[in-house]
């Protein structure tokens, strides 16, 4: 998910400084859309295995691979972190933890279309999180966005999907809202640490704590982290795919494109995973979920140009 951005939309003002982007940039967000968009299609591809050992194992073998290369790049930062940063880069991988196993419970439990769209509601969290303990008052426009999206989540969260045939959609649309909330305060809670840190130094530790959460839930409740082969190279593959490929080709693009731009660009996500998942495994949406999710996405929408300044909406004009 994408940090929400506080800087104007537009391809004209996309560049930094005014500069052109290179043409390689495109190419590079629209890999990484693809990449994200394969997310549900993974997990639902796993099939039966057991959803927080799926979760444990993609964070685990992303932490794995990347840890060598910390230690050789950005160790001296690492240490050198404030032992404030430690606590709230340790605290934002719990919550980043807890998220990817609300969030592949989701799609095995509902339709990959619906679990999609509401898991991007995390910009929608992130506004009403800041008013209530930041005492940001969103504007009207935020206001009605956030009402609206409201509106579109009970929407798809009262269907039931095609013929009944998930397992429980409506646990798994519950579900992917509160992998929505908590993506939402880990982004809060890091977004500072990011500010002051590589992104090495930064993701690294955080990543090694969503694996140490996800492997200790699976310990404390018993679920076993065996899994078969197949499964196995499936939560590898989550990990290099729509999390290094998907999400640091974003934080690559960032400098050249504004957040706000990568912000709005994601909302492809779950159109991409829905025609993914209608081609692959013929789920067709509710009717009624599919009104809910354009008007989740047109929410979204609103709210994330909404985080422009009106410093930075002025600059536009």
């Amino acid at each position: 998910m994408a940090a929400p951005p506080s800087e104007p939309v537009g391809v004209e003002s996309a560049g930094r400084g005014g500069d052109a982007v290179p043409p390689g940039i495109w190419a590079l967000l629209a890999l990484a859309l693809v990449a994200v968009g394969t997310s549900p299609i993974l997990v639902r591809l796993a099939g039966d295995v057991p959803a927080l050992a799926l979760a444990a194992w993609r964070t685990v073998f992303v932490s794995v691979l990347l840890v060598p290369v910390a230690a050789v790049r950005v160790r001296g930062e690492i240490r050198a972190l404030p032992r404030r940063d430690v606590g709230l880069i340790a605290v934002a991988g719990v919550f980043l933890g807890l998220h990817f196993m609300a969030w592949i419970t989701s799609v095995q439990l509902t339709s990959v279309a619906s679990a999609s769209v509401l898991v991007t509601l995390s910009p929608v969290f992130i506004v009403i999180l800041g008013a209530v303990f930041l005492h940001e008052r969103p504007d009207r426009r935020t206001a009605v966005a956030i009402a609206a999206a409201v509106v579109g989540a009970a929407l798809i969260g009262a269907t039931g999907g095609d013929g009944g045939i998930y397992p429980d959609p409506l646990l798994g649309n519950a579900l992917a809202l509160l992998a929505a909330f908590l993506v939402a305060v880990y982004l809060l809670i890091s977004r500072s640490v990011r500010q002051r840190t590589s992104f090495l130094a930064t993701f690294v530790p955080l990543n090694t704590a969503a694996a140490l959460t996800c492997v200790g839930v699976c310990v404390a409740l018993g679920v076993p982290l065996g899994l078969p082969l197949p499964a196995l190279a499936l939560a590898f593959a989550l990990g290099i795919g729509p999390g290094l490929v998907g999400h640091g080709s974003f934080s690559l693009a960032l400098r050249y494109v504004t957040a706000a731009l990568i912000g709005l660009l994601t909302l492809a996500e779950p159109v991409i995973s829905t025609a993914i998942a209608f081609a692959w495994f013929g789920e067709r949406p509710a009717p009624l979920a599919f009104v809910g999710m354009a008007v989740v996405l047109a929410a979204i929408s609103a709210v994330v140009v909404g985080r422009a300044s009106p410093e930075e909406r002025g600059k536009r004009k």
